[in-house]
């Protein structure tokens, strides 16, 4: 039997459940922004030799281990409000799904960090923001944003699609099964699903973002599709999934725990009297 709560519990669950999931995923977070941003400004021969482990290592020794959470308030910040309306549309208007569209932009300051490597350019999230403002004017913060909104409308769209449809599948054939545990299982598939289909629009908008970062030289100059192009043209087509494995490890637990979590407090809250 489903759960049902009212607006604001919806809303508390839902962006209390994708808060939760970045923070648990953030070391991966990190490590796959790190590989998709590598090809920008290195030699593509030697991109063969790095590893997640390896990187991971790196960043341990240089930064320490809490360095893995670098940009996680801005992430929570973004996520709250963001998750909570993502979950209240989809609760509302799952037959609509398909048509759902709304706008990320977390990248920007969260991940500027990754461009400075041994040197700190970004002295926090306020300093990030003047920084940027400063040197790249104030639609550098929109930096892009075309690909986002090419990338997270479908990427919404699978992931609530292919999480409802093996959902009901599985309840249908196992009713007795855990909710908890189906929630989880179905989230992780359905995050591997969304991750691979749009995870090279995701690799360009991490890039776009990261143009003229902490003083780098811009490296693409023509747009959407150019940045794909150049991106194909100088590493391949295997280049626009540079960073995928690390991207599966993040999603396998971090969507399976948004859907769970979220699943979870619902449950919760629906025994919490409401009005609205």
């Amino acid at each position: 039997m489903e759960a049902r709560v009212g607006t604001v519990q919806q809303l508390l669950a839902g962006g209390i459940a994708g808060a939760f999931g970045k923070t648990c995923t953030a070391p991966l977070a990190r490590l796959t922004i790190l590989f998709q941003v590598q090809g920008m400004h290195s030699d593509v021969s030697s991109l063969s030799k790095v590893s997640v482990w390896r990187e991971a290592s790196r960043i341990i020794n240089e930064e320490g281990f809490r360095a893995f959470w670098k940009g996680n308030l801005v992430t929570i910040a973004h996520r709250l409000p963001y998750s909570a309306v993502n979950f209240y549309a989809y609760e509302h208007y799952k037959i609509l799904l398909q048509s759902i569209l709304c706008v990320e932009n977390e990248g920007k300051i969260a991940s500027a960090d990754l461009a400075q490597r041994n040197s700190i350019y970004y002295r926090g999230i306020w300093h990030a923001f003047h920084t940027i403002c400063r040197d790249e004017g104030f639609l550098g913060l929109y930096k892009g944003l075309g690909a986002t909104l090419l990338g997270v409308g479908p990427s919404l769209a699978i992931s609530f699609s292919v999480y409802e449809s093996l959902r009901s599948h599985w309840q249908l054939q196992r009713p007795s099964d855990s909710t908890i545990m189906v929630s989880l299982a179905c989230g992780s598939l359905s995050g591997i699903a969304s991750s691979t289909a749009t995870f090279p629009v995701d690799l360009v908008r991490r890039r776009m973002q990261l143009e003229g970062a902490a003083g780098r030289a811009r490296v693409y100059k023509t747009g959407l599709l150019g940045t794909f192009r150049h991106i194909i043209q100088s590493e391949g087509l295997g280049g626009l999934y540079r960073g995928i494995l690390p991207e599966y490890y993040k999603v396998v637990p971090g969507v399976g725990i948004v859907f769970m979590t979220y699943e979870t407090l619902k449950m919760l809250l629906s025994s919490i009297p409401t009005s609205y």
